[in-house]
């Protein structure tokens, strides 16, 4: 069976620093694998190397066999990857609707002339898309605040929203980093429960980065932990959570309580 997502050998430098080093990874669909280490590891270029954001100085990155290196950001969308940002980043300017049918207009069905000239196919186009967004909002429970301005929202719900925006593109691999970042321990359980909801819900297979390891531990299946661009330790949590390599450089000496 061929892995959802393939990486191989994957190496980037920034100048003369050497970011990732030799990074793999085999992601088979439906799972939910974290990527854990110290800040500066190199956690988040991974993610930018593939969605595109960066270009690989060395390495292969496939989804479903089909190599990425070199697509653009929105070309590796349209295959099926959809991500969140450490720091949320929605139109905060722009309505709760509004964030999500953005989303959707990837998947227009009509051309610039009709929008321009405003002809009936593109009206009910336009109809298509905004119904589309309701739905999804509804099922993030955020349907009740589509007139909002985005930055109007608790941080938990911007949260949710930018989830909400990134599945509208239809996505086959999720790449959530940091979802946890300011959030209190009684939101942190209830972010575990909907990970794990949105994964069935949405048929998802899911690349985590947190440093919450009480959310790392509790949902991931597995593990990869990185330091200083280069993989020291893999395995399922218990493993990790054991390891003393990951506990000299991440953990600390007390592990996880």
């Amino acid at each position: 069976m061929t892995p959802l997502l393939q990486i191989d050998h994957v190496t980037h430098y920034f100048g003369g620093l050497c970011a990732v080093n030799d990074f793999n990874l085999e992601l088979n669909k439906g799972e939910l694998v974290g990527i854990i280490g110290p800040n500066g590891a190199g956690k988040t270029t991974i993610f930018n190397l593939i969605t595109g954001v960066y270009k690989a100085t060395k390495g292969s990155i496939k989804l479903n066999g089909e190599e990425l290196v070199g697509m653009k950001p929105n070309q590796i969308t349209t295959k099926g990857i959809a991500r969140t940002f450490q720091n949320i980043r929605l139109f905060k300017d722009l309505t709760v609707l509004d964030n999500v049918r953005i989303a959707f207009y990837g998947q227009l069905h009509t051309t610039p002339v009709s929008a321009l000239l405003g002809l009936p196919a593109n009206v009910r186009e336009e109809q298509r898309i905004s119904d589309k967004a309701m739905d999804l909002l509804a099922i993030f429970k955020l349907d009740g605040l589509a007139g909002e301005t985005s930055r109007n929202l608790p941080y938990g719900q911007q949260r949710r929203l930018e989830i909400a925006r990134a599945l509208a593109t239809n996505p086959s691999l999720l790449l959530l980093d940091e979802p946890a970042a300011g959030m209190n321990p009684n939101e942190i359980e209830q972010l575990m429960a909907f990970i794990l909801w949105i994964r069935k819900d949405f048929n998802l297979t899911i690349i985590l980065i947190e440093h919450q390891m009480r959310l790392v531990m509790g949902i991931c299946e597995r593990l990869k932990v990185v330091d200083f661009g280069a993989t020291i330790a893999e395995g399922v949590p218990k493993e990790i959570q054991n390891n003393p390599r990951v506990l000299e450089a991440y953990l600390g000496p007390g592990g996880v309580g």
